[in-house]
Parts: C-alpha cells; structure tokens; sequence
C-alpha cells in the first residue's frame, strides 16, 4: 500500500494499492503508455511477472508528448470538485497517467510547497539568514544599521514564528505593521525584509514573512491536495491552448466559459467550496510548460529522471541531469537577448518538442 498521506492511482494499469510497498513520497510517472513507476520503499510487486518497473522499461517509445502536473488547491478539494476537474481534463482528450491526493502533513514535513514557491520561500523557510545574499547598501539605507550588525538578529518566516510564538497569521498580521510603518524593504525580486515588532518582545528582522499565510493554506490540519499526472498529443492541443482554454487565467471570473477555473468559480457553492474563488484561491493549478511539469513531478511525487519519460527525453537532447536539477528551483538564467530571466519563463507555453530545443539552447548559452 502506499505510505501515509500520498494515494496512488495508476491510469491504464488500474489501482496501484496491494500491488505496491513503499514509504511516504511514492509518485505515479506519466509516459508513453500510462508509464507508471514509483519510488520505491520496500520493494515492487509484480505486473504480470514483470514488476512494475519491468513493465514501465518494457514499454515502446514514441514521439514525445506533452506531459503536465495538475492538482486542485486545498480550499477547493471535495468530492464534486475533484471530480469535475478530472472529467474536464478527458473531455478534452488529456489522457489520465496517474491521481493521488497529498495530505498537509506530508506537505509541512517535506516542505513540497516551499519547493513549489522556491524563489520566495528559499527565504522564508528553506535557507538562513546567514545563507542570504542581503544587498548591504539597501539594508543600511532602510534600517540605518550594516546587514552584518544586524545578522545575528535576523531569522527566515519560519524560524520568526517560533521566536515570537506566533502562527502564520499573526505573523501575516505583524508584517503588515511593518509595511504600513515604513519599516519594509524590498531588497530584490521576490526578497523581502522588514523589522517585525511584536509587543512584550524584542524587534528581529525578518524575511518574506508573507509567504507563511500562502504556505499555510497547503500545512493547516486537515488539508490535502488531489492531483493527477497528464499527457496529450501536442498536436491536438497546444500546451497555449492547455492553459488558457482548458484551465483559464488566474483570475478565474475571466476565464473563457467551460475552462476548469470558470467552472469552479461559476458553481462554487454547488461544488461545496467554503467562499468565492479569486486570482490567489482559483480551484487548480497546472504546469506552465512541459519542463515545469517535469519539475513538479520531480517535486511533489519525488520522481526519478529516469523513471521519467520527458527528464529521459531531456536528457537524449543533450540536456544534463545537473542543468535539469539546478534549473528545477526556476534560477534565473542568460536569454539568447543577453539579458538575464526565468528559466521557466523563458519556456512558458511551448510544447515537448520546442521547449527540449529551447532548454538545451538555454543550456549551450550559459
């Protein structure tokens, strides 16, 4: 059976519950013919003699297909929800590979929505203080103190709700104080520091503090994600047309109607949903392109590349496990123009073909 907190369900082998033995993590791989695998705790049992990784690496290759990561947010997980997300997808020939459900548990121990959000988190809750790369000239301009004064009373989101024995919304709620009293700093793209003052303590620096309320709507008990891995014909469907007809834009009232997000926010009390979704709370999320569908499963289902029919596909191209594992926290890297961006910006809406082209390009040019 699958470990605490992750359900697998494979697409065309069936259920995968007695079948398979592992810990915690165990994923569901998309691919050319259902390519289920798993990471294994404490062994496979067999599919027909083979096992199931025999089964996956038995199977025939084909053309590379779009391969996407889908899941519905936690305010929006009932029954009904889950079910029309899912009956969306097929009733536009996406092809289920895999569905499971994560459990907030999972998520806070594993810190797999830290790992979603990295470029925001690394500072909230992944990397020190200590680790930061803090612009002294912007630090010392705001506060009137040099960063390597202040270091040693500084502290990520995380660490700061400990020290000042404050939940995410309280700290949510002092962050604000900090930007309404002017003592905020943005100190690059995403990177954020303010003086947090919390009455009977002392005042400590403190980074990104708002990205603990985002994080804890995926960590509060109770909460889960229902996910699923997806594939299609590229030809049939563009990865453009993937999102922004089939899912919708992220304000979802201005979806066109029929997309997954018009719908949830059309029958939203129908669907069992505890408000109106918005722009931040809008039903599911899906990959942004086949490389980021590649790094979410590597994230939230600890996919192995090469159990992984696009990371192979990846690396066939000329692309190197190392560029694929750094790239996966979406750097920002040298564009074709010679200015620099996201890596996943930089692929965005392309489909598996162009965007193997276009990474292996990135890659030759850095």
């Amino acid at each position: 059976m699958a470990g605490a907190g992750h359900v697998i369900v494979a697409g065309p082998l069936g259920k995968v519950g007695g079948g398979v033995v592992g810990g915690v993590g165990d994923g569901v791989v998309g691919g050319d013919v259902g390519d289920v695998g798993n990471r294994v705790g404490m062994g496979v049992a067999g599919i027909g003699g083979l096992g199931v990784l025999g089964y996956y690496l038995s199977q025939p290759r084909g053309p590379v297909k779009n391969q996407a990561f889908v899941f519905v947010k936690p305010h929006a997980v009932t029954p009904a929800c889950n079910k029309i997300v899912k009956e969306g997808l097929v009733a536009k020939g996406i092809k289920i590979t895999g569905e499971g459900d994560l459990t907030s548990d999972v998520i806070d121990k594993k810190k797999l929505i830290d790992q979603h959000y990295y470029s925001i988190a690394s500072k909230a809750t992944i990397l020190k203080p200590d680790q930061l790369n803090v612009p002294n000239d912007k630090f010392e301009k705001q506060f009137g103190l040099p960063w390597e004064k202040a270091k040693a009373n500084a502290y990520n989101a995380l660490d700061a709700c400990e020290k000042l024995g404050v939940d995410a919304d309280e700290l949510s709620t002092l962050w604000g104080a900090c930007k309404k009293n002017n003592k905020l700093v943005k100190l690059g793209g995403g990177f954020y520091c303010g003086l947090v003052e919390k009455p009977g303590k002392d005042p400590i620096y403190v980074f990104n503090a708002f990205f603990m309320s985002m994080r804890s709507e995926f960590t509060k008990p109770g909460r889960s994600i229902h996910y699923w891995t997806v594939e299609w014909d590229p030809d049939t469907l563009s990865w453009a047309d993937f999102r922004g007809k089939v899912l919708g834009p992220t304000d979802p009232k201005d979806g066109p109607p029929g997309s997954l997000r018009r719908k949830i926010y059309d029958e939203w009390k129908a669907l069992g949903l505890p408000s109106e979704p918005n722009t931040g709370d809008n039903g599911v999320h899906a990959s942004a392109s086949p490389f980021e569908g590649l790094c979410e499963r590597m994230n939230w289902l600890e996919v192995k590349c090469n159990r992984d029919a696009y990371c192979r596909a990846l690396v066939k191209a000329g692309v190197t496990e190392a560029t694929i594992k750094a790239w996966s926290v979406d750097p920002q890297v040298k564009y074709e123009s010679g200015k620099t961006g996201s890596i996943w910006d930089a692929l965005e809406d392309m489909d598996a073909k162009p965007c193997l082209e276009k990474t292996k390009k990135l890659q030759d040019l850095q």
